[in-house]
């Protein structure tokens, strides 16, 4: 099984190279400001994992004449891979790419780790790194000496515009956010030294560190309109900069040789953050797959909990369960819809798809989706079992002591607005209404359209941020056609129950959206004040004209407050009158 152990290691090595080639260009796009390639190049990173174990998946069987290998000659060709990739940094990547030929080639749905690496032979790369991840910055010239030295190392060849002013942004809100944080003798910064570029920002990564303590820091780098680089805000927050790295956000794009030291490094600035969720953020979304089974695997050996109805209101296409344990929820897809869901399970799979591949803008969850996932059948409480297979049987195998799901996608458990809004005191509902409306009006800037803007459908998370999750019924917002709703014509029209007006498969009417979204009347009226216009037709089609000409949205992974005053004048900055 020589063959098909180096057809594997040689096609992640293509894989791998075609990866670094894309994220190698990150920079240049930054550079030159083209966002519209920035999201080609991302939907294109995502398309590349498939695309090259499809290519190994075809070429094995055309070397084994469409023979698919027995137990026996996958367990010689782990070995002999195993052997190929020992003296390989990545080794924990190669394996995650030789799983997933073995699952295209296989119809076993059983996990071996005499065929497959279930566990990982490597949980630290087997060869130390040529290099160290990060760079230090002592103090001996100061905080603002320190900064002088990053800003000059940076790869990035775009001009500051006025590099001093950010310096004393940092120190002023540095002195304010984080006073305990003294400028002497023993303060140092270390950072990492790839850049993690993400839609129009380029971010440095890092922490300060004094004598036994440390802070995580990040600078978020832009370009003003007049494509002069400058230092937007400052991050030293351990919550703060988990929502830069928030599973609902688009992944980044970081070059570098040594992904396990990187996500090393990661969680000592984010320990709360899983490794899965690190891996994921920096591109590498099919090993955090594979990095989430194996610790979902060991939570499970170690837990006694039973898998539960998740709470809320159940869905008409999804059927929603989980672990009240683990901070995650599954989400099958049932048989049969309810009426009013005019659509297949074929274009629900296909909408999740678009979701991966879309920009997030810190409003859409991250999901992983699996096949033939296994679950001990005692660890299913029989109230589940029961809803299982009357919703989702074609979904659902009842083995004597597992269950075998075919198909089913995973997801961060968060709160159901409707449960937390009605829960919530006077300044946290004003927060999540508040949310709720800047939820939807930034998917709409990134041209998503929800579709079903109930309540139910968007969850909070722990940083009090409100996220969309239910995709059934997305699609792009330059698709829909939004309508005022016209006048009556007579006053029976008016008394009518039913629209006196034609309806098209794409009609949406925005001031309709009041009469459904909210059942106690003083919510409404709140959520009115806050965010109207989304009740208007007219700021729906402003959006529409917006993407249509080509408009790519500011996405900041931090509130716009935290946003430092950069003031100028139009002889530094012709397009500052813009910003």
């Amino acid at each position: 099984m020589r063959r098909v152990a180096d057809a594997i290691f040689q096609g992640f090595n293509a894989y791998r190279q075609a990866f670094q080639t894309i994220t190698d260009h990150a920079r240049q796009r930054f550079e030159n400001g083209d966002w519209h390639a920035v999201q080609l190049a991302h939907a294109e990173l995502l398309a590349l994992y498939k695309k090259h174990t499809e290519e190994v998946a075809r070429r094995i069987r055309h070397q084994l004449d469409e023979n698919v290998p027995d137990a026996g000659q996958w367990h010689a060709t782990r070995k002999i891979y195993r052997d190929l990739i020992g003296n390989q940094y990545s080794a924990e990547l190669f394996e995650t790419f030789y799983n997933s030929i073995h699952r295209q080639l296989s119809d076993d749905v059983d996990l071996s780790n005499l065929k497959m690496f279930v566990n990982t032979c490597y949980p630290t790369p087997p060869i130390a790194a040529a290099a160290k991840p990060t760079r230090v910055y002592t103090a001996s010239e100061g905080f603002a000496g320190m900064m002088q030295q990053m800003t000059a190392d940076l790869p990035i060849r775009t001009p500051w515009r006025n590099l001093q002013r950010d310096i004393d942004n940092v120190l002023n809100f540095l002195a304010e956010e984080r006073p305990e944080i003294t400028n002497k003798p023993g303060l140092s910064l270390e950072l990492l030294i790839p850049v993690f570029y993400r839609n129009k920002g380029a971010y440095i990564v890092g922490r300060l560190m004094l004598d036994e303590q440390s802070w995580p820091i990040a600078f978020p780098l832009h370009r003003d309109s007049g494509g002069c680089l400058y230092i937007d805000t400052l991050i030293c927050d351990e919550d703060e900069l988990s929502v830069v790295f928030s599973f609902t956000r688009a992944y980044f794009m970081v070059l570098t040789e040594y992904p396990h030291a990187v996500v090393d490094f990661l969680q000592r600035l984010l320990p709360a953050k899983k490794r899965s969720e690190l891996y994921a953020s920096i591109g590498l979304h099919k090993h955090a797959k594979t990095v989430f089974y194996r610790d979902f695997v060991a939570h499970l050996a170690n837990s006694t909990d039973p898998f539960v109805i998740a709470a809320g209101i159940k869905g008409m296409v999804m059927m929603v369960f989980t672990l009240p344990s683990y901070d995650i929820v599954f989400k099958i897809i049932k048989d049969t819809f309810a009426p009013q869901k005019n659509i297949t399970a074929a274009e629900v799979r296909e909408k999740y798809r678009v979701v991966k591949i879309h920009d997030r803008v810190g409003r859409m969850a991250d999901t992983q989706e699996f096949e033939n996932l296994v679950l001990p059948r005692d660890r299913f409480d029989p109230s589940l079992l029961e809803e299982l297979l009357s919703v989702a049987p074609s979904s659902i195998c009842v083995e004597e002591d597992r269950i075998r799901i075919r198909h089913v996608y995973t997801e961060r458990l968060m709160i159901p607005l409707n449960i937390y809004i009605e829960n919530a005191e006077s300044t946290a509902l004003d927060e999540a209404l508040d949310e709720y409306g800047n939820a939807i009006k930034q998917l709409a800037a990134a041209n998503i359209f929800p579709g079903d803007m109930l309540l139910k459908n968007f969850g909070v998370t722990r940083h009090g941020r409100v996220v969309f999750y239910d995709y059934d019924e997305i699609c792009y917002l330059t698709d829909i056609h939004f309508r005022p709703v016209p006048e009556a014509r007579t006053p029976e029209d008016e008394m009518s129950a039913e629209a006196w007006y034609s309806v098209g498969p794409k009609d949406v009417f925005p001031e309709e959206f009041r009469r459904f979204l909210f059942g106690k009347p003083a919510v409404k009226q709140r959520f009115i004040e806050l965010h109207g216009e989304l009740f208007d037709p007219y700021y729906w089609q402003g959006l529409q004209q917006a993407i249509e000409q080509g408009q790519v949205m500011d996405v900041f992974p931090y509130r716009r407050k935290k946003r430092f005053i950069r003031q100028m004048n139009r002889a530094e900055d012709p397009g500052a009158l813009d910003e």
